[in-house]
């Protein structure tokens, strides 16, 4: 997707249409253009508020209800589990290291391990938290995620996501968004790792700016949607879908990817991270995390996310008289973090690229000691934090950790150690 060929903006209408004369004038018309059929996929309920509501319109070369039955299939997602998850949230702080390439052949949908969760799919809240790990591009198949919103964190490796509206890549430095129920694909052009969000609540909005402004944090022009763009494809095409945390699968006799034209504002996106306009204090005190929030899925109470998702970028530090990283604390929201490149700045060590770490409500946790120990003494001159980015998944319930994550080899057995030796 260059940038020509992008649709700029954040929750706006767009139409895109792949051939001339496509799209009709109207949503549904006695006759489409060219034959086409017109389709709508709904994102939200009907009569959701004008301001939330998300939908879009496609116009496709056959209806995607010509399909027969699904099937349930087993064993072709070993590693992705759905919530409710069955162990008790994790009392202990947890840290993995990264996963290890994967043997032989493994695409997407065999390339994604669980860490944690929360909610659940039915209940419509919550989260869930994946690394994937894989090295080939899904052969005749597609998906799609009926439980969820799918945010995707490139670690290494570049995602190329192709979906009904077309066709994007997304590189490390990026994220990319798949709505629920929105068929895709993904192909890769060798091995690629990185993080998987899972959204089962409210759908990700722009953090209000209250006191910043107008502008700042993640700027909505700078958030990208593909062009329209189809394959009339005949060859069959199995569609695999993910609904309650079982998945099915059908046979189609074409390509799913058909839609000639659409309109809407139920989109997939891409945002380059590089373009965060990070907002830092210039005097004293180091702010609280939520200034570095790119998206937000709204919770239960105004100011109590769902799923806020965060990033710590490059940056100048300039306050005086302060600790600079970030501070010892305990939180009502459980976190879960992950390191895109370079080193995090609250751990000198034992937390590289392509880890994680789960810190639930109410769980001691801050700098490890080499980095307190640097950082009482670091001179108060003005320095940029370069050459790093990690991230967090922030959630207002606490996480529940899958049992294959508390079982995997990848597990730092003295975490805890970090915080070992303060006098």
């Amino acid at each position: 997707m260059s940038e020509s060929s992008s649709l700029r903006g954040f929750g706006n209408a767009f139409s895109s249409s792949a051939r001339d004369g496509a799209l009709p004038p109207q949503n549904s018309p006695q006759r489409v253009p060219f034959g086409l059929f017109a389709e709508q996929l709904s994102g939200t309920a009907f009569t959701a508020p004008r301001h939330e509501n998300r939908r879009t319109w496609m116009y496709r070369l056959r209806p995607s209800a010509a399909h027969p039955a699904y099937r349930e299939v087993t064993n072709r997602t070993p590693g992705w589990k759905t919530g409710p998850f069955e162990l008790p949230p994790a009392a202990n702080r947890l840290r993995w290291d990264p996963l290890a390439p994967p043997e032989g052949r493994v695409d997407f949908l065999g390339g994604v391990h669980t860490l944690a969760g929360n909610g659940s799919p039915e209940a419509a809240a919550g989260i869930a938290m994946h690394r994937y790990s894989f090295n080939a591009s899904m052969r005749d198949e597609a998906f799609f995620n009926a439980d969820a919103d799918q945010v995707f964190v490139p670690q290494t490796g570049t995602l190329e996501i192709v979906t009904e509206l077309g066709r994007f890549d997304v590189p490390p430095g990026f994220i990319g968004h798949v709505p629920r129920g929105m068929r895709m694909r993904i192909d890769v052009g060798g091995p690629v790792a990185g993080y998987l969000c899972e959204n089962y609540g409210a759908a990700f909005v722009l953090p209000e700016l209250g006191p910043i402004g107008a502008n700042g944090l993640a700027n909505p022009h700078d958030f990208e949607s593909p062009s329209a763009a189809y394959t009339a494809d005949a060859a069959p095409t199995r569609l695999v879908q993910k609904l309650g945390g079982h998945f099915y699968a059908t046979d189609l006799p074409r390509s799913p990817f058909d839609v000639v034209a659409w309109r809407g504002n139920l989109v997939p996106y891409r945002y380059d991270l590089s373009r965060f306009n990070t907002i830092n204090t210039v005097s004293f005190d180091h702010p609280d995390p939520s200034i570095f929030t790119v998206l937000t899925s709204p919770g239960p109470r105004p100011g109590t996310a769902n799923c806020d998702f965060v990033i710590f970028p490059p940056r100048w530090m300039v306050a005086e008289h302060t600790f600079r990283p970030p501070w010892f604390h305990r939180n009502v929201m459980s976190e879960l973090m992950g390191l895109i490149h370079g080193t995090y700045d609250a751990k000198a060590s034992g937390f590289s690229p392509g880890s994680a770490s789960l810190h639930n409500s109410m769980s001691a946790h801050g700098p490890d000691r080499a980095t307190y120990e640097a950082a009482i003494e670091e001179p108060m001159e003005p320095r940029k934090i370069d050459g790093t980015l990690a991230f967090m998944f922030e959630t207002c319930r606490p996480f529940r950790p899958a049992a294959g994550a508390v079982s995997c080899p990848t597990l730092q057995p003295d975490y805890d150690a970090v915080w070992s030796g303060f006098e």
